[in-house]
């Protein structure tokens, strides 16, 4: 029995006995579930987060009055679609490493069939492109948005899901509890948000990150995919701001959809006896170190939003070092359903409630074969195997990861040890990636000028 429904099934059992030792003592029903999953959002582009400026007052109503993990990852990504992997994970509760190919197989556990053992009639809608669709064909009900680019450009995102999931929870039949996962397109990109969302913001005012830079100050391995070619070189204060003016239009928008739906549930009754849980795919950069998209590994992109909120969920904080594959073992918890087999995600309610502090004292983190990193409470190493460039970060001096201590001699010894401890991680994970290249290209990076541009904007289809 799930620890919710055990402590308020003891009680009850109490009471009962002491009004009438013949009373049978029914549990109470079992929880809803709500995941909700966004597109591309940063962890810090929430209010309740510590975004000062943004405005996402339901997104903040869930994570107040929920449990907030501050440290959520995605492990990684072996494509440039970083959403494609971090999907398939999370539905999994497997690392990308441990499949062939790029989606992984419903065997030998998924979140949709967890759920129906538990007693749940199950349904889905998100985009078509990036995801797991033989995990999805498991769920009772699943669609998929009708046409993910006129979605996102209609200036509502997020409508037509949140519609289509009222009508479903209005015209349901069953008597039994619900689990419903809304994968959103949104704030990916094309960013096109109504006049109401893009007046809440002056883009003047809309300060720009801290690490921000015109021009990354290195070959990272991925500098001219698709994402990194929405902005021109060198990236300057006023186009960062112009995207950060979309972006943050697009996720009030959401957000006002999303509370749309918060208070249909609160209208039908469902609202008291539903968890929530609300993430992301991923982050993004938007001028963060000079870099536009996903395709790397530092904090604002590999990072993710993570909480979650409902009946006996305490409120609560925990900067432990968890993956977004966490979620799935973690459900199965809250509702009596066996842990995945073969997950290398970690159950967070021991964390949740009080039982423990962390699941693990290490993260790894991968992009394709390019970059790899290792982070621990405090450290962080980034290395970039083909042109053999190391990063180290203090995270609690340097959140924003800004001063490299890699070159400095008095941490010579850590960027040694994180790297062996990166090998052992890679032993354990299944990732066969080198470290170090016999043949390490040149770091420097220079941004395509001209024709080379254009081939490049072609390639894409950005033309």
């Amino acid at each position: 029995m799930e620890i919710g429904m055990r402590r308020r099934y003891l009680l009850a059992l109490a009471a009962g006995a002491v009004l009438f030792s013949a009373c049978t003592v029914q549990p109470p029903p079992k929880p809803n579930i709500l995941f909700l999953l966004t597109d591309d959002h940063r962890a810090d582009a929430i209010g309740a987060l510590g975004n000062p400026v943004i405005k996402t007052p339901n997104i903040d109503s869930i994570a107040n009055s929920g449990f907030v993990f501050t440290n959520a990852y995605n492990l990684g990504a072996n494509v440039p679609a970083v959403c494609l992997p971090s999907r398939n994970m999370l539905l999994s509760g497997r690392a990308y490493t441990r499949w062939e190919g790029r989606f992984a197989p419903p065997e030998p556990a998924n979140l949709a069939d967890a759920m129906k053992s538990a007693g749940y009639e199950t349904w889905h809608q998100g985009k078509k492109g990036n995801t797991a669709e033989e995990i999805h064909k498991r769920f009772d009900h699943t669609q998929y948005v009708a046409n993910d680019l006129e979605a996102r450009s209609t200036g509502e995102p997020g409508e037509e899901i949140v519609d289509n999931a009222i009508e479903f929870l209005t015209g349901r039949q069953r008597q039994q509890p619900f689990f419903m996962y809304l994968a959103f397109a949104a704030p990916h990109d094309p960013r096109i948000a109504a006049p109401a969302y893009r007046g809440l913001y002056d883009p003047g005012e809309i300060p720009l990150p801290k690490n921000y830079l015109p021009v990354h100050p290195f070959d990272n391995g991925e500098m001219v995919i698709r994402d990194e070619l929405l902005a021109p070189w060198p990236r300057t204060g006023d186009e960062i701001r112009r995207h950060l003016h979309d972006y943050y239009a697009t996720i009030s928008g959401l957000d006002h959809h999303i509370g749309r739906l918060l208070q249909h549930l609160k209208d039908t009754g469902l609202y008291e006896n539903t968890i929530i849980v609300f993430a992301a795919d991923q982050g993004l950069a938007i001028g963060s170190h000079g870099l536009m998209g996903k395709q790397n590994l530092y904090e604002h992109s590999a990072k993710a939003p993570l909480f979650i909120s409902g009946p006996d969920i305490p409120q609560g904080r925990s900067n432990a070092l968890v993956y977004l594959l966490d979620v799935f073992p973690t459900l199965c918890s809250l509702v009596g359903a066996p842990q995945p087999q073969g997950a290398d995600g970690a159950t967070l309610a021991p964390i949740m409630y009080g039982q423990d502090v962390r699941v693990r004292r290490t993260l790894f983190l991968a992009y394709r074969d390019v970059q790899r990193s290792i982070r621990d409470d405090r450290y962080k190493l980034i290395l970039y195997p083909h042109n053999g460039t190391t990063q180290l970060f203090d995270l609690e001096n340097d959140p924003d990861e800004i001063n490299n201590l890699a070159t400095n001699p008095d941490f010579a010894h850590r960027v040694e040890a994180m790297t062996n401890a990166l090998a052992q991680w890679q032993e354990i994970i299944g990732d066969n990636a080198p470290l170090v290249y016999g043949d390490p290209s040149n770091p420097r990076f220079t941004p395509p000028t001209g024709q080379a541009l254009r081939d490049l904007r072609a390639k894409w289809n950005m033309e």
